[in-house]
């Protein structure tokens, strides 16, 4: 294991002199590079100071106390750093002050995987209230990748907030691009992670700088794919020979004519479901992820595949509108059913909000505040991330412009 490195320095603060023009006797303890500064509470005039020795000069009596004490000082405060290390305690400049000066207070040394363990803990007891399960485990793979390599660069089990900075900052991007192979946008979401925790440390003065101060990520521009309206049309019509396929299919279809995102489609009840006072069927129900109401009015497509399951057996046990099977195997059967329709495209559960944004809304010529609305974003920003414009959009809005000239001509 790497063995912390210790040091400890004597100077005057030579900038703000006492009254009787002398300096006072400052003791700076450093360790990893991290350092404490203390007023010893002794002074000496600055001419009869050495900087070299760290000592005073002369043979008065105020000179030898003030040497003595700064050789106990030493003595004292090598003991205590080496009674650290052998019992594998966490050894910081801020602990080795506070047992220096008899204020020990080792439980209150805040580390980062410590503090990091102890948000984790909190956002998982709040899962299905504040936080989703997905989430959370983020957050935990973020703190497991964090341990690997604090052991792997600094041959320690943990670091204390007051010695995470930019360096670790720039290590920890470089080793999920390189040991983990994660994505730019992965690597972005991870650092979301760290970032919060040490916000957290700053704003309860457990951590004096932000370790993100000048550190930028951009997040690069992933095209989703999407289905177009015939894609979409052949996996509705097509006959499948397993009834899981046909199952998820249908779920597939629900979503992509809906909007709804997978949790949403799972947790669709029926009270989500209302009646205007012009006979219509909405979708009417809070976005699991964030809370934003989704508007969306039922069409004939989703409200055929409700009433074909209106009196599945998983239905009627959970009191929801459709029996949707995990994410994982929806993801899975899903290629299974691009294999057989004979589509191109990695089908995921998310390319049907893609698909319902893109070809069954704005194609149609549904404005991107409405889109926005069904999908229950705040931001119409967030909606442009979804919509595509296709070619068919642009030739459209290109010929009404080609009319306009001709009536000129």
């Amino acid at each position: 294991m790497k063995r912390d490195s210790f040091r400890v320095l004597f100077f005057l603060k030579k900038t703000r002199l006492l009254k009787n023009g002398e300096a006072s006797v400052c003791m700076r303890i450093t360790v990893n590079g991290t350092r404490v500064e203390n007023n010893i509470r002794k002074s000496i005039d600055p001419a009869l100071w050495s900087q070299a020795k760290e000592t005073a000069r002369g043979k008065s009596r105020r000179a030898c106390d003030l040497n003595t004490y700064i050789e106990e000082a030493r003595i004292k405060l090598y003991q205590i750093f080496c009674e650290l290390e052998q019992q594998n305690r966490l050894v910081t400049a801020h602990l080795l002050q506070e047992l220096f000066f008899g204020q020990e207070k080792p439980e209150e040394v805040r580390t980062l995987l410590g503090t990091m363990q102890e948000h984790n803990d909190q956002c998982r007891a709040l899962v299905g209230t504040d936080y989703a399960l997905i989430t959370v485990r983020r957050y935990e793979s973020c703190r497991r990748y964090l341990a690997e390599l604090i052991r792997q660069r600094y041959g320690k089990e943990d670091l204390p907030l007051t010695e995470v900075n930019g360096e670790l900052v720039r290590a920890f991007a470089f080793y999920l691009k390189t040991e983990k192979g994660c994505q730019q946008n992965t690597v972005i979401r991870y650092m979301k992670c760290l970032k919060k925790i040490t916000n957290l440390a700053c704003a309860n003065d457990w951590m004096a700088k932000d370790p993100f101060l000048g550190i930028r990520f951009h997040e690069k521009e992933v095209v989703r794919e999407f289905l177009t309206m015939d894609e979409l049309q052949t996996i509705y019509h097509k006959e499948f020979p397993l009834e899981r396929l046909t199952l998820v299919r249908d779920v597939f279809i629900f979503a992509a004519f809906t909007g709804l995102a997978f949790i949403d489609v799972q947790q669709l009840a029926p009270e989500h479901i209302v009646r205007d006072n012009n006979g219509n069927l909405w979708i009417r129900k809070p976005r699991q992820k964030t809370k934003n109401m989704c508007n969306i009015p039922l069409l004939d497509i989703p409200q055929e595949i409700l009433r074909k399951y209106a009196d599945h057996p998983t239905c009627r046990k959970k009191g929801v509108l459709l029996p949707v099977p995990c994410n994982q195997k929806m993801n899975s059967y899903l290629k299974e059913i691009a294999d057989i329709c004979m589509i191109r495209k990695n089908l995921t559960t998310h390319c049907a909000r893609h698909s319902y944004a893109t070809s069954v809304c704005l194609v149609n010529g549904v404005s991107l505040e409405n889109v926005a609305k069904m999908l229950g974003h705040s931001n119409i920003k967030m909606t442009q991330h979804y919509a595509r414009v296709l070619d068919s959009s642009i030739l459209r809005d290109m010929m009404q412009v080609e009319r306009a000239i001709a009536k000129l001509g």
